[in-house]
C-alpha cells in the first residue's frame, strides 16, 4: 500500500497538536486505501510540544518526531521534514488546522487520477486577519510577480501534497535562506490549485508578527529577484543626471544673478535626499551580500537534537 508522509512543523503548539491528531485520525480512516505517517518537526519549542509528540508516538507507530537543537525557523523545519519523509507522497500542513485535513482526499485524487505532480492550496479570503496585514500581503504578491519570473500565487499556503519526484526536486535546492513558496514555483511540474475560505486557528497564537512577515517577504524578494539591484543602479543614474543639471543651474544663476550663497537650504535638502538614497542603495547591496556570505559559510540548515526516525 502506498504511503503518505504528513510533515507538520511545530513551534510551541502544545494546545493544537492533540486537536490536529484527532482530525488526522478521521482522515486516515476515511482514506483507508493508503498508509500514513505523521512527522512532527519540533522547531526548538519551549513548551510541552516535544513531550506530547513522544507520547503520541508511543501509542501510534505512524507518529514520528524530529526535535531540532534550537529554533531554526519554519523553513528549516520544512526542509528537515522533507529530508526525513519516507512516503511515496508528501504533504505539508500547519498544526493549527488552518490547513483543513478534509481537503486531503480531494488532493490525493487529483494526483492519482489526473496526473498532477502537486496539489497546492490558496486562500480566497483573509477573514480573521488584521486588515493591515492583509493589505501588505496582497501588495507583496503583486510586487513579487512583477519583479520575479517565479510564479507565486496570491494567498498561497504551504499546504501542498507532492509526489516523490517533486519532493526530490525540492531536496536538490540546498540553499541556506529558503523561501518555500518561491521554491515550489521554481521547480515547476504540473500543479493543481485548490481554493478555500480562510480558517482560524483552533488553539494557541500565531508566531508570525507583522515584523517577522516583513522580514520573510524581504527574504523572498532577495531570493527570487535581482530587480532591487537594478533599481539601485537606475536610481544612482537618475541622481547623477540630476546633480549635473543642478550644477549647470547653479553656475548659470551665479553668472547672471551673483550671490552664490542664496538658496543653501534647498541645497541642503537635496544633499540629504541624495545621501538617503545612497544609503538605501547600499542597504540593498548589503542585503544581497549578506545572503551570499551566509551561503558561502555552508552551515547546515538545521541540527537535530533527537528523533525516532528509523534510517536505513
Amino acid at each position: 500500500m502506498e504511503l503518505i508522509s504528513v510533515i507538520v512543523p511545530c513551534y510551541n503548539e502544545e494546545e493544537a497538536i492533540p486537536l490536529f491528531y484527532e482530525e488526522m485520525k478521521k482522515i486516515t480512516v476515511k482514506m483507508g486505501y493508503v498508509n500514513f505517517e505523521i512527522v512532527f518537526v519540533d522547531d526548538g519549542s519551549k513548551d510541552r510540544t516535544l513531550s506530547i509528540c513522544k507520547r503520541l508516538s508511543e501509542g501510534d507507530s505512524g507518529i514520528k518526531y524530529i526535535s531540532l537543537s534550537r529554533n531554526f525557523g519554519k523553513e528549516a523545519a520544512i526542509y528537515a521534514g522533507l529530508q526525513n519523509a519516507k512516503g511515496d507522497y508528501v504533504v505539508l500542513m500547519d498544526v493549527d488546522l488552518q490547513d483543513p485535513p478534509s481537503l486531503l482526499p480531494e488532493m490525493f485524487r487529483y494526483i492519482k487520477k489526473e496526473g498532477y505532480d502537486s496539489v497546492a492550496t490558496r486562500r480566497v479570503s483573509r477573514k480573521g486577519e488584521p486588515p493591515i496585514r492583509s493589505f501588505f500581503a496582497r501588495r507583496f504578491y503583486k510586487i513579487m510577480n512583477r519583479i520575479s519570473t517565479t510564479d507565486i500565487v496570491d494567498g498561497a499556503r504551504d499546504y501542498r501534497l507532492m509526489t516523490r519526484q517533486f519532493v526530490n526536486a525540492m531536496l536538490e535546492l540546498k540553499e541556506y535562506h529558503r523561501f518555500s513558496k518561491g521554491l515550489f514555483g521554481w521547480v515547476g511540474y504540473k500543479t493543481k490549485w485548490l481554493e478555500y475560505e480562510n480558517v482560524n486557528r483552533v488553539a494557541g497564537e500565531t508566531k508570525w508578527s507583522f515584523w517577522k512577515l516583513l522580514l520573510y517577504s524581504i527574504e523572498g524578494i532577495v531570493a527570487f529577484s535581482t530587480v532591487p539591484l537594478m533599481l539601485a543602479v537606475v536610481t544612482g543614474m537618475f541622481f547623477c543626471c540630476a546633480a549635473l543639471f543642478f550644477v549647470v543651474v547653479i553656475v548659470v544663476r551665479t553668472i547672471i544673478f551673483g550671490d552664490p550663497v542664496a538658496g543653501w537650504p534647498s541645497m541642503i535638502c537635496i544633499m540629504l535626499l541624495i545621501g538617503g538614497v545612497q544609503l538605501f542603495c547600499v542597504g540593498i547591496l548589503g542585503e544581497y551580500l549578506a545572503k551570499t556570505y551566509m551561503e558561502i559559510k555552508g552551515r547546515p540548515i538545521y541540527l537535530v537534537k533527537e528523533d525516532n526516525i528509523q534510517r536505513e
